[in-house]
């Protein structure tokens, strides 16, 4: 398929889908007259990276995750260097709760709120 039908397949804009391949999260092979073409797996690859990029990851993290996959699997498996890089994410992210949870039951005890 061509990046239109990508496009219509996926809600994704060309452009948007042009700046993926910039950034090296897709790479559609090439026709004899330079035309993009993308296959059933780029629009599962599409649609990974607009959840994760909507769950806060920034597509520079998004990157490995796509570049990582254990091919033929069902679905998405990631390799497990990526496994343990999204462990650290993930600690990160409970620390950064952790930490807004204790804001939030600060300023709600200031203005007498508490929960």
């Amino acid at each position: 398929m061509q990046i239109g039908e990508l496009s219509r397949q996926t809600g994704v804009s060309v452009r948007m889908l042009r700046y993926y391949e910039r950034q090296e999260l897709l790479t559609p092979a090439r026709t004899a007259s330079g035309y993009r073409t993308y296959g059933n797996g780029d629009v599962e690859r599409v649609q990974r990276i607009v959840l994760l990029n909507k769950a806060g990851l920034t597509l520079e993290r998004v990157r490995p995750i796509v570049a990582c996959e254990v091919r033929g699997s069902a679905g998405f498996r990631p390799c497990d260097a990526l496994k343990t890089s999204l462990r650290h994410a993930v600690a990160e992210l409970n620390e950064q709760i952790d930490k807004l949870l204790g804001v939030r039951t600060l300023l709600a005890e200031l203005i007498g709120d508490a929960e």
